[in-house]
């Protein structure tokens, strides 16, 4: 039984010019709607994550609390729940599946609350990683939508060394013998393996893996923590879904529109919303840097970053409660305003 709801849209044109006959957008809510409709919280999911791998931190007492707020998580396109490669019909599998953008995300959950929730304001978008993209590229192109706005280890625009370190995982996923350069024509269960020990080497700080932080989170070893925290969690994903995904980073921009024209500093300061941007002080490919300058050209945004060992896992700590606390306060912070 699924634990999750889909809306389905007829025939869509996507950004890339291709159009599908249906597109399917998985979500899940948890709490109640209000009456006049002013509480929703819009909580995109990240790289490879669905619903349920982001939705500990929904709870009283937690960063989202569902007693006072509508929370409803849009899983991407391209995560295996919502349309992926792995869900696509032919003549669209197999390596020939359209290019998701996150203007085909915005697209797909502004119908969402148009039609099933009847919402035209935004309480707040809190977003992860490319569930932050995903908010700002909301806060660019539909200002009037959005009241506030909290985003962690994110970016506007993917910088050129985080497109790098991309590139290598969808390489070293490709290496495995299963490719056969436009899709794998077995599991590649070798390229995983390399692939989630690459990401788990960028995704955490050195300070994390020399003071042996991962024996906090349960875990007996440096080798546990990976087999377990990476390689079981991308095992998990279909392959070309995560490639689906990686190019969807790759290319995020929220300038990369007919609206602004490739224009980064009008995209930043249409947002407009009170904002607070939190990158961790150790993330290795959403720099701190690259946060303070675009924060810098939003006319209502607050740099706040998160000082904390846990790298890019900062801006999701399951297993970090100080990281969480901080968070935590930042929300609550918006939500009074």
């Amino acid at each position: 039984m699924s634990d999750h709801e889909t809306f389905e849209l007829d025939a869509t044109r996507l950004a890339c010019g291709v159009t599908l006959p249906s597109l399917t957008l998985a979500y899940k809510t948890y709490g109640q709607l209000n009456a006049d409709k002013s509480n929703l919280i819009l909580y995109p999911t990240s790289y490879g994550a669905q619903h349920s791998d982001i939705d500990w931190l929904i709870g009283p007492g937690r960063i989202l609390d569902p007693k006072r707020y509508c929370i409803v998580i849009p899983n991407q396109l391209g995560n295996g729940l919502s349309s992926s490669p792995s869900t696509l019909p032919e003549p669209f599998r197999h390596g020939r599946a359209p290019a998701f953008s996150h203007l085909d995300n915005i697209a797909a959950q502004k119908r969402l609350l148009d039609e099933v929730f009847g919402v035209t304001r935004i309480a707040l978008i809190y977003g992860w990683s490319m569930g932050g993209q995903q908010a700002l590229y909301w806060g660019a192109l539909h200002p009037d939508r959005v009241a506030r706005i909290c985003v962690t280890c994110t970016s506007a625009r993917t910088s050129p060394h985080n497109a790098l370190f991309l590139e290598g995982l969808a390489a070293a996923l490709k290496t495995d013998a299963g490719w056969n350069g436009a899709w794998f024509t077995d599991r590649p269960v070798r390229g995983l393996q390399a692939f989630a020990r690459i990401y788990a080497g960028w995704a955490m700080s050195q300070a994390f893996y020399r003071d042996e932080l991962w024996a906090g989170a349960g875990f007996t070893s440096r080798e546990d923590y990976i087999l377990r925290a990476w390689e079981g969690n991308f095992m998990r994903r279909d392959p070309l879904d995560l490639l689906s995904m990686i190019a969807t980073w790759i290319a995020s921009d929220i300038s990369d529109n007919a609206v602004f024209r490739g224009d980064l500093e009008a995209a930043l300061g249409a947002i407009t919303a009170p904002t607070i941007i939190m990158p961790s002080t150790t993330d290795l490919y959403f720099t701190q840097e690259d946060s303070r300058r675009e924060t810098a050209l939003m006319p209502n945004a607050e740099l706040r970053p998160i000082h904390s060992d846990w790298g890019h896992r900062a801006g999701n700590p399951q297993h970090s409660p100080d990281d969480a606390a901080v968070i935590r306060q930042a929300v609550e912070e918006l939500l009074a305003h």
